[in-house]
């Protein structure tokens, strides 16, 4: 019952709500980001959902398209702005995906959206992830994070996919609020944000 029709009623309510309450913060962090990155204050890009539904994700900006001499881009660490930098060190950046819940194509509570070329990496296991609606953050995020493994990743989204409840949502959406306050497990050592997902190793 909770998951079918209690969870996404909550996050309706919740992120009209949020959107309201925090509408002067995000004003103020759009104007800022769209002078660090030449007008472009926002971030688009597809990302699997449910079941591997492509949708849409958007967020505030956080990196610069800077190139290299042969038009590629940089390392990630290399572009992201000063702006960017503290934007997401308190995760403001994940805010406008507000927007996602409100489309019904994220929840507020759920594996984090991956990217789609990761579809076609995933085992059996791995694609169980897909099975509930993405989240803004879950419980992989409030046990590490960008600091551990993939396959620990994985474990602990498919771990929440079978044990979703109204308890649980709200210890992660809990244990959330103390991971920003302290902004633990934001980066990679030595990277902006983690490294890529190539597959698991095969025994």
């Amino acid at each position: 019952m909770y998951k079918n029709f209690f969870k996404p009623v909550i996050d309706v309510v919740i992120a009209l709500l949020a959107l309201i309450v925090l509408s002067p913060l995000l004003i103020i962090v759009f104007l800022l980001l769209a002078l660090a990155n030449n007008g472009k204050p926002l971030f688009f890009q597809k990302r699997p959902g449910k079941d591997g539904k492509i949708y849409n994700i958007v967020k505030f900006r956080t990196m610069n398209e800077k190139r290299d001499k042969n038009q590629e881009l940089l390392p990630d660490a290399e572009r992201l702005t000063k702006t960017g930098k503290i934007v997401r060190k308190t995760s403001i950046d994940e805010i406008p995906q507000l927007w996602n819940v409100l489309t019904g194509d994220m929840s507020l509570i759920g594996p984090r959206p991956l990217l789609p070329e990761y579809l076609a990496l995933y085992d059996e296991f791995q694609k169980r992830r897909h099975e509930v609606k993405p989240g803004i953050t879950g419980w992989a995020q409030v046990n590490g994070r960008n600091t551990i493994t993939w396959e620990q990743k994985f474990k602990l989204d498919v771990w929440y996919v079978d044990h979703i409840s109204f308890f649980l949502d709200l210890k992660i959406i809990f244990k959330t609020i103390n991971k920003v306050l302290v902004s633990d497990g934001i980066n990679t050592q030595g990277m902006a944000t983690t490294q890529p997902f190539k597959g698991s190793k095969k025994a």
